[in-house]
């Protein structure tokens, strides 16, 4: 039997490498519960989505730099305000879908086979678009578009299925939307900024009932190794989708769903 603390660095590694790269961080936690007895139980569900917080930390020291500049500028710079609003844009279909029909995907579709079904499927979505002869016009996540951010934030929506990856749905989006794969992945890290810290605050407000003080040291560790984990995968993909694209995430998820499939159909 592994202990919590053990369970809280596995999960927070899971975490930290997969909430930013396009293979879907609830997919494999999902999977990680079904086959390695991982995240079983109230707490440890809401657990999952509490240390994304750390996760998304690493993305604010990243970025502090811009984001500060944004912050400052937007009263007074047009530039960084319609940034700004353009964020808030992308982020409200996600609220909105969330609130209506959140509740009924989790009662629907959380569960394994429709993650390595969809794992599938997006993997191969991911090798198409990667292989298209696509030509870029923004290379700028602050600067694209208005309704360009808009779309983003519908096409996000559709990772409230778990498998499909929120940062890959926006990427997807993004990519087939004018902007090259760099500005791509940075415009995902800044959504997951408001769509990630809403999905905490709601979580930790409906279960504050289970967090108890004994639950305090585990959550410190999970959030602190998301946060490691989070700020040096964030910089390696970067560099590496720059020149390499996104082929290796894409043959991950086939690779991982078809692993699951097999699995499954021999009832493990």
């Amino acid at each position: 039997m592994m202990s919590d603390a053990v369970k809280a660095v596995i999960l927070g590694i899971i975490e930290g490498i997969t909430e930013f790269l396009p293979v879907s961080s609830t997919g494999h936690m999902l999977l990680a519960q079904r086959f390695f007895g991982l995240g079983e139980g109230a707490f440890w569900q809401s657990f999952v989505i509490l240390i994304q917080l750390g996760a998304i930390l690493a993305i604010v020291m990243l970025y502090f730099t811009k984001l500060w500049r944004v912050a400052l500028g937007m009263f007074t710079n047009p530039d960084d305000r319609r940034f700004v609003i353009g964020v808030l844009l992308a982020f409200l279909p996600a609220v909105v879908i969330g609130l209506a029909v959140g509740k009924y995907i989790k009662e629907l579709l959380f569960n394994p086979w429709v993650v390595c079904f969809t794992l599938i499927v997006g993997g191969a979505i991911l090798l198409w678009v990667d292989q298209l002869e696509l030509k870029p016009t923004e290379d700028d996540a602050t600067r694209y578009p208005v309704m360009m951010y808009l779309w983003i934030g519908i096409a996000q929506c559709v990772a409230m299925i778990p498998g499909v990856s929120r940062s890959g749905a926006s990427i997807v989006a993004a990519m087939l939307l004018g902007g090259d794969k760099r500005s791509a992945a940075e415009f995902s890290f800044f959504l997951a900024i408001p769509t990630m810290i809403g999905a905490f605050a709601y979580d930790f407000y409906k279960n504050r009932a289970e967090m108890t003080t004994d639950h305090i040291g585990v959550l410190a560790i999970g959030f602190v190794v998301s946060f490691i984990t989070a700020a040096i995968v964030v910089k390696t993909f970067l560099t590496y989708v720059t020149r390499h694209g996104f082929t290796f995430f894409a043959w991950w998820r086939v690779v991982a769903g078809t692993a699951g499939l097999i699995a499954l159909a021999l009832g493990k």
